[in-house]
């Protein structure tokens, strides 16, 4: 374990403490009994009700979940500090070389101009840091973890690829993979074979999710917001109908397509 070093007491050294108080004996019952295990399902909501916070573009509330994301990590590395492992100094002191290391243009002597070339020295040394770990990567796509969300892990397999030099030219020929997507999907209908419109359907949202990529467009927000439209609409249409005492189900289909159609912004 790395060697604890003695700083002055910070506001993040103070809430580390207060996690630490939590989870000794004779603090919470509920925080003593947390595991790696069962915080995970928590790490996940606090980081997507950040994302919720930025979306609904709310600095109080970006704060505020900012604050319960950071205290997800101030917890684990108490975990970790419980087992000899790491500190939460130990957590701060890695990201800090981690970040000067890999920007010698800012922090060293080399030159980096463009993004391009800042991203090409960024995968560098990380491909140097696996290999003095004895991890060395195998491939340019090590690294981009299969637990990430479908959209997310199809984005930077994309990213990855595209800097290797496989890629398609730009959004114009994007959208054509994607309509050759859809006309392939289309093509298996008749037979109906699951597996094949599993794969099929795989293979448009693929493409979509590059077509985003190309388009300078974040696949999960553009459409977090679409989901956020369509809640607006569908509650629009049933406001409207409670109105005249009336359910959705109440409505022959095609009219209410039609007063979909009049929900559109």
């Amino acid at each position: 374990m790395a060697k604890q070093q003695l700083k002055p007491e910070t506001d993040l050294d103070q809430l580390v403490a207060v996690v630490r108080k939590l989870r000794a004996p004779g603090g919470c019952p509920w925080d003593r009994e947390q595991t790696r295990e069962s915080l995970k399902p928590m790490l996940v909501e606090e980081t997507y009700e950040v994302l919720a916070a930025l979306d609904d573009d709310d600095p109080a509330e970006l704060r505020d979940e900012l604050g319960d994301l950071l205290l997800q990590v101030v917890f684990h590395a108490q975990i970790a500090d419980e087992r000899d492992e790491f500190r939460m100094q130990d957590v701060i002191d890695a990201i800090h070389d981690k970040i000067v290391r890999r920007h010698p243009h800012v922090f060293g002597g080399v030159r980096a101009e463009t993004s391009e070339e800042v991203l090409a020295n960024w995968d560098k040394i990380k491909s140097e840091e696996q290999a003095h770990k004895n991890k060395p990567r195998q491939s340019l796509l090590d690294g981009i973890s299969p637990a990430l969300p479908a959209l997310h892990e199809a984005y930077q397999l994309g990213v990855r690829a595209s800097r290797a030099g496989l890629d398609w030219n730009g959004a114009n020929t994007a959208t054509g993979a994607a309509r050759a997507a859809l006309d392939a999907l289309e093509s298996r209908l008749p037979d109906g074979d699951p597996a094949a419109l599993k794969a099929a359907a795989g293979e448009i949202l693929f493409a979509v999710v590059n077509l985003c990529r190309h388009l300078g467009i974040d696949p999960e927000t553009g459409l977090k917001r679409t989901n956020l439209t369509f809640r607006d609409r569908f509650r629009a249409l049933e406001l409207r109908l409670r109105a005249s005492g009336r359910t959705l189900q109440d409505c022959p289909p095609d009219e209410l397509a039609g007063l979909w159609r009049e929900t559109a912004p």
